[in-house]
């Protein structure tokens, strides 16, 4: 069954950003203490980005452990309001509102690739300002417990670019030796 962020009354608001099945799987992995820790390595530049903009406010999308947001608070004096979303964590699986600043680190190439569509959208919607995004490209370490490898999408940034320009302005397009990063802005219509 489709989980539906938000509770019945989003239904109809919104598609279905994760099965219950995966997310299942990934609440499962989130109890091992090494996953979803990538961010820490992200935060100077997160940082730097947030200072450049003056962001009130950061939305933490996949935030994992919310480890993005407590090294944000040791690398800024005054760090932004910090919100975090993210369905495996059920006191963060409600659906996000909208922010001024969005960070998704290394989420995206978890999604279910049927879904992905769903969560760029997603993502459309609640990025009101500046999104931070990073893609590992390859294969990771960890693996599902139905034996697939935890990146589900391992596609090469020609693959990733396509689908983030229909729906954001390109700002900073940032290679690494294991993926990229992105620094977007939102189209509005």
């Amino acid at each position: 069954m489709p989980v539906f962020p938000g509770g019945a009354s989003a239904l109809n608001a919104m598609s279905t950003l994760i099965s219950e099945e995966y997310r299942k799987m990934q609440e499962e992995l989130h109890r091992n203490p090494n996953y979803g820790v990538a961010s820490v390595q992200y935060a100077p530049v997160v940082a730097d980005i947030l200072k450049q903009t003056g962001a009130p406010e950061l939305l933490d999308y996949g935030a994992g452990k919310g480890r993005l947001g407590e090294t944000l608070k040791t690398l800024m004096p005054n760090p932004p309001k910090i919100r975090h979303y993210d369905p495996a964590r059920p006191e963060w699986a409600a659906t996000p509102e909208p922010a001024p600043f969005v960070s998704c680190i290394d989420v995206l190439e978890h999604i279910e690739p049927h879904l992905l569509d769903n969560v760029l959208d997603d993502l459309h919607r609640v990025t009101h300002g500046v999104g931070f995004f990073t893609v590992h490209t390859g294969p990771a370490v960890k693996f599902l417990t139905d034996g697939r490898n935890a990146h589900l999408i391992q596609e090469p940034p020609s693959w990733w670019l396509p689908k983030f320009l229909q729906r954001f302005d390109l700002v900073v397009f940032q290679r690494m030796p294991q993926g990229f990063w992105v620094a977007v802005e939102a189209k509005r219509a």
